[in-house]
């Protein structure tokens, strides 16, 4: 939903939905990859890649490249293998860019006005509860099933986005818009489900010391001192810091996205929050994503591996979770609050496109992954559990592009 754009100079810089300064500077590759389709077909080719060479004769080499040891003893830190790296470390800045979104939304988009807000936070927050309850149930009886549960509970934002672009060009901007306040919602909770209910031992010297960091973060932020070489080794020392207390590092990067600020410079300049996503976005879906979604998608896809997916009721839970449990919940959500009265649909909204958004919805990937691999320890269960969120992307996917493609009334272009 476009704001109001600010001018300073020849500079012109458009607020827009999601957070996207469109100043004209960078390469045209870093430009395609600060778009979120970009990014999703990017990270849908590394997540093809991994799937072709783990169904290949080198397999094994694909393995021993995900559990090669990278770990620096002298930083006294864990267990720290390649893809340890990807999802503690690279899904950090992938964190940090949804927490400038949310702060983003909290300053100048949906969430700034209760009303507007109700809709997509309601509808995110029973898109979570519903399909984890659906886990539950489907997965009960399963020894260390429940440590699953937050699984099918999270979107991946950039595959949806992806879809929607290709299934419906001529999407209205109030329904995208929906589509990405709920999928910042769904993030906000499933980095505190991560922060609460995946953290098994807790340093606090090491969190106290973490969270001083980033209160000084925040504090210098909103001073709104500018120089990224002060705040570079601060975020660098708040991630460590975080890491070794024991709670997940992507809670770090949260925690400094939604504090870097947002504030106008009286001369035009691009905010601090401006500036860091310009420069780490196309990083962050241009390598971070992708490499996570290579070192975790490769899994076998043979008859036999597919049968014990199917014959595997954490990973049946996991499916039913992510195309039953986040359209029920989504839809229900949203179709729940209107008729309370807590919400009230927009007048360019349709609910058989609000249907479409909900079955995209299922589309789990990038934190399902994470949430996963801090769930379930045993490689051959985490394998059927990250061969069951793929199987329920696709599903999703071709439920929401039916939706789209046929269902969906062609709007004028505006």
């Amino acid at each position: 939903m476009p704001r109001p754009s600010t001018t300073s100079g020849k500079r012109r810089i458009a607020h827009v939905w999601p957070f996207r300064p469109t100043v004209r500077y960078g390469g045209q590759v870093a430009a395609a990859l600060r778009t979120e389709t970009v990014g999703g077909i990017v990270m849908l080719l590394a997540t093809v890649a991994a799937l072709v060479w783990a169904n290949t004769p080198w397999a094994d080499a694909y393995k021993s490249l995900q559990s090669h040891d990278l770990t620096p003893h002298w930083l006294h830190l864990e267990h720290m293998d390649v893809q340890h790296w990807a999802s503690g470390g690279l899904l950090a800045v992938f964190f940090f860019i949804a927490g400038l979104e949310l702060r983003e939304e909290l300053t100048h988009g949906e969430l700034r006005d209760p009303r507007d807000a109700a809709l997509p936070v309601i509808a995110a927050a029973a898109g979570v509860a519903v399909p984890a309850l659906i886990f539950v149930a489907v997965s009960a009886g399963e020894p260390g099933a429940l440590r699953g549960w937050a699984v099918p509970t999270a979107t991946d934002i950039a595959f949806a986005l992806a879809v929607l672009a290709v299934t419906f060009s001529s999407c209205p901007a109030p329904l995208r818009a929906f589509l990405l306040t709920l999928a910042v919602v769904d993030d906000l909770i499933a980095i505190t489900i991560i922060a609460l209910f995946y953290t098994e031992t807790l340093h606090w010297t090491w969190l106290a010391i973490g969270v001083v960091l980033i209160v000084l973060y925040g504090l210098l932020q909103a001073r709104n001192v500018r120089s990224p070489w002060l705040y570079l080794p601060l975020a660098v020392l708040a991630w460590y810091c975080v890491q070794r207390s024991g709670i997940h590092a992507t809670v770090a990067g949260v925690a400094l996205g939604m504090l870097t600020s947002s504030k106008e410079t009286p001369d035009g300049r691009p905010t601090n929050a401006e500036r860091a996503d310009h420069v780490l976005r196309p990083f962050s879906a241009g390598f971070c994503v992708p490499v996570f979604a290579f070192l975790s998608a490769g899994v076998a896809l043979s008859g036999s591996a597919l049968n014990a997916v199917l014959g595997d009721r954490v990973a049946l839970g996991v499916i039913c979770g992510l195309v039953i449990g986040k359209f029920v919940g989504v839809f229900g959500g949203a179709w729940s609050a209107v008729r309370l009265g807590l919400a009230t649909l927009g007048e360019e909204l349709r609910w058989r496109e609000i249907a479409g958004v909900a079955m995209l919805a299922g589309v789990g990937f990038t934190v399902s992954l994470l949430i996963g691999g801090l769930a379930y320890t045993d490689p051959s269960r985490f394998e059927r559990v990250t061969t069951a969120v793929l199987i329920a992307s696709i599903i999703a996917s071709a439920a929401a592009a039916v939706v789209f493609r046929r269902r969906a009334r062609p709007r004028p272009a505006e």
